[in-house]
């Protein structure tokens, strides 16, 4: 391929995300007072929001649907050339229909829109056309600016439904506000792959018990080692009588305080006194991030509640096996 192409195919590349981005710059900068109307509407229903469209309209309505119910508000997308078949059925009092067709001329969508109508459901339209059919019939019509579709025939729908979607997780991130949905909600739903493991809580990772390896401040080193050898952490806490941590001994406290009387010095003369610790309530990606931030990254962690108290160790290999590092 000659460089003269490969040029060409990076201009086109780089028109089309320049087309894009201008237009998402544009949707943004017209957000007013009709999204606030939408938000109002779609926060105020006690079912779920039914999302459609037609064509490449209603692949971004799928996504639209599934990135709602995954942020707290329950979605689900229905085929608008299915509607009329008895997919009606599915839409229901309570819900809310968010209808996307860039021209508002879809025939396919006119079961769902009158069907919304009739039993008095919040009806948002997302649409390029003002005067369409569809920005006509909804309780809120969400206009997207004028720009054009990227690439050199311009055609094929390309910046309309990169703003479609766009618009649609800007009202699924302001709902997921409105609604107070958390990390610790979002780990609910999602508790498979990377992204759940992300959101466990170290409580449910950490070892605790007697799994811990605990040693008081002055035992020396010779006792300690034969602790820190069993428990396999690469760490000690050492704690007072009521188990509050008092310091940590690592690996590498071992190495900088190596010397021929090292077995016979208590661990309160080696250890670090002011240690990195976390809460059984953070998430394991903080432990993650904990672990890999300091200047000396280190592998175990002790996990502590507000008083100090140990509660229990989180190992790096517990965060691997977790499919999270």
């Amino acid at each position: 391929m000659s460089d003269l192409m490969v040029d060409r195919d990076l201009a086109i590349a780089r028109d089309v995300l320049a087309t894009e981005a201008a237009a998402l710059g544009a949707l943004g900068a017209g957000l007013g007072q009709d999204f606030r109307d939408a938000i109002d509407q779609l926060i105020a229903i006690t079912g779920r929001v039914v999302v459609t469209g037609m064509g490449k309209s209603g692949h971004v309505a799928r996504k639209i649907a599934a990135t709602l119910a995954s942020t707290g508000t329950p979605a689900l997308f229905v085929h608008p050339a299915e509607a009329s078949h008895g997919d009606l059925g599915m839409i229901i009092a309570g819900d809310a229909v968010i209808a996307l067709s860039n021209s508002g001329e879809a025939a396919e969508l006119a079961a769902i829109v009158a069907h919304s109508r009739r039993i008095g459901l919040p009806l948002i339209g997302i649409t390029s056309i003002a005067e369409s059919t569809l920005a006509s019939a909804a309780t809120v019509a969400l206009i997207l600016p004028p720009a054009p579709e990227a690439g050199p025939i311009g055609l094929a729908p390309t910046t309309s439904t990169t703003m479609q979607m766009a618009l649609g997780d800007a009202i699924a991130v302001v709902l997921l506000a409105r609604r107070g949905f958390s990390a610790r909600d979002f780990q609910d739903i999602h508790p498979g792959g990377k992204l759940g493991a992300r959101l466990k809580r170290v409580r449910e990772l950490m070892h605790s018990g007697d799994e811990l390896p605990l040693v008081a401040p002055h035992t020396t080193m010779d006792q300690a080692l034969i602790t820190m050898t069993a428990k396999r952490f690469g760490a000690l806490a050492v704690v007072d009588a009521k188990q509050k941590l008092l310091g940590v001994v690592t690996d590498g406290d071992l190495r900088r305080a190596m010397g021929p009387d090292l077995l016979g010095r208590q661990v309160q003369e080696i250890m670090n006194p002011n240690p990195k610790t976390i809460g059984g309530e953070a998430l394991a990606q903080e432990a993650l991030l904990e672990m890999n931030s300091a200047t000396r990254p280190f592998t175990a962690l002790f996990v502590v509640d507000g008083a100090g108290m140990v509660l229990g160790i989180l190992h790096i290999h517990d965060l691997l096996r977790a499919g999270l590092a």
